[in-house]
């Protein structure tokens, strides 16, 4: 649809950018407390393939033991990642290793981390055991710091065998107040409870006599989790399929860290704009803090294999009754980390350099996020730092995008950018441009605008500067949703402090 004659003439006094995006967040000094709605650096927070995060703060530093998530018979290894300030992550490489444990061959998952007596212990499931005929379960190994190398404590596994119905995987270890510890685990939809003495390397058993106690809650499948806060135990585990889009994270709060653990709500799944196949977590508090993180894995849209799970965190935010909200999956990325993880490239040259998404000069270069949004806020601070004599060129956003390849209109859906020329322009390709509006925007170069755009059902709204009034707003109904990111036209540019949230 042709925009209005006043979408055309408008000529605005251009505005600094702003800071008022939905999801966007500073970041902070290295010394500052860590207080972000969601990773600020983006999800996934770390490279590669990795599932089932637990995780435990060690001498000032925030760390993240997950599964690596490989084919199958390749999970013989452990890594973990260390952060100061939860947005850099250093990783440390085979921390625990097959060849280490001479019972463990394949499938090793769930990493537990704790700490005792001035040792570091990791207790891992392995070999994934279907009955009590094969060796496997759960194992513990130690170190003398977070980071390892991790060698077998006891040569066999801690739990071998199947107790009360429950596969002896996704274990959690949890010391309480009196330095009691307890291990929470199980597969098959059991899960149990057992005391871990003080050695942290064998078994306890309750005042009945009892090894193994079974408190599954109702639709436990696996990923057992316990935190304490005011008081209150905490269980967390996982249901549904962990390959399917019904996987999540529901809890319980009990009195007492044996239950019974009553489940209260899901509070994390699947979101069809973001990701899917979201559960199996760990859980930071902040120390001195009140603050929370849900640490989990989750599948990209995009992504059909399985084992393609990538690590994540969002804040975890409790109502004044203890229950916890709904865990909202936010999308943002200030490249404060200095990488560009879950970004995927179409043509052009993209890096990161000064916090800033970095665009070479491109005739269409495209960075998109693997996102499905349909009635969304889409937010960045976009500065052009070269443009071709001719005018034609600029730098923005897409968004509601779909069927990407590498060239200047190689996709369906919209694109809103500014132009050094003057101007704001808002169109959509489908093989092919079609402009729908566009703006006079004074636009200088090296100057950072914050652009954003409103989409909800076929209004489409695009602001510069000043987000309470838009310079262009039309209706089209071409595209309901889609992928966003950032393009180039025969532009370099740069891009900060990207979100995209729901409208």
């Amino acid at each position: 649809m042709a925009a209005s004659a006043q979408d055309c003439t408008a000529n605005p006094t251009p505005v600094p950018a702003t800071t008022d995006a939905p999801a966007a967040t500073p970041t902070p000094a290295p010394a500052a407390v860590p207080d972000f709605p969601t990773a600020p650096q983006g999800n996934p927070i770390i490279d590669g393939w990795y599932a089932d995060p637990d995780t435990e703060f060690y001498d000032g530093q925030y760390w993240i033991y997950p599964t690596s998530s490989s084919a199958y018979d390749e999970q013989t290894y452990l890594d973990a990642f260390s952060s100061t300030d939860l947005i850099h992550w250093t990783k440390h490489a085979n921390i625990l290793t097959t060849q280490s444990v001479t019972w463990a061959k394949r499938a090793v998952w769930a990493p537990a981390p704790v700490s005792r007596g001035g040792k570091y212990f990791l207790y891992f499931g392995a070999n994934d055991i279907q009955t009590d005929d094969e060796l496997g379960g759960i194992g513990v190994a130690v170190a003398d710091t977070p980071e390892g190398p991790y060698s077998d404590a006891i040569g066999q596994p801690l739990i071998g065998a199947y107790h009360n119905g429950a596969q002896p995987i996704d274990q959690d270890v949890f010391v309480d107040d009196d330095g009691q510890a307890y291990i929470y685990y199980g597969g098959h939809g059991h899960c149990n409870v057992a005391k871990v003495n003080e050695d942290m390397v064998s078994l306890g058993t309750f005042d009945d006599g009892d090894t193994f106690k079974e408190i599954t809650p109702e639709n436990y499948v696996e990923g057992a989790q316990m935190f304490k806060r005011g008081g209150k135990y905490y269980f967390m585990w996982s249901e549904g399929g962990w390959t399917g889009p019904d996987y999540a994270v529901s809890y319980a709060i009990a009195d007492s860290p044996l239950g019974p653990f009553q489940r209260l709500a899901k509070i994390l799944q699947q979101d069809s704009a973001v990701a899917r196949g979201s559960g199996h977590n760990g859980v930071i508090n902040v120390p001195g803090t009140d603050i929370w993180y849900i640490v989990y894995h989750r599948r990209p849209l995009s992504e059909t294999d399985g084992n393609h799970r990538q690590v994540c965190y969002d804040r975890m935010y409790f109502n004044d009754d203890g229950t916890i909200q709904d865990i909202v999956m936010l999308v943002q990325d200030d490249f404060s980390d200095g990488n560009m993880f879950g970004w995927h490239t179409y043509g052009g040259d993209f890096s990161v350099a000064n916090d800033r998404l970095v665009a070479g000069s491109s005739a269409g270069g495209k960075a998109m996020l693997d996102t499905d949004f349909g009635d969304m806020v889409m937010d960045a601070d976009v500065s052009i730092t070269s443009a071709a004599s001719s005018g034609n060129t600029d730098a923005g956003l897409i968004f509601r995008a779909s069927s990407l390849g590498d060239g200047a209109d190689a996709y369906e859906g919209y694109y809103a950018g500014i132009s050094t020329a003057g101007r704001v322009v808002l169109g959509k390709a489908s093989g092919g441009w079609t402009q729908l509006a566009q703006a006079n925007v004074s636009v200088t170069a090296n100057e950072e605008y914050h652009l954003r755009v409103r989409a909800v059902g076929a209004s489409i709204q695009v602001f510069v500067g000043d987000t309470s009034s838009p310079q262009i707003n039309v209706t089209d109904t071409s595209f309901g949703s889609g992928a966003n990111g950032v393009r180039v036209f025969e532009a370099a540019a740069t891009y900060g402090k990207i979100s995209v949230a729901k409208a």
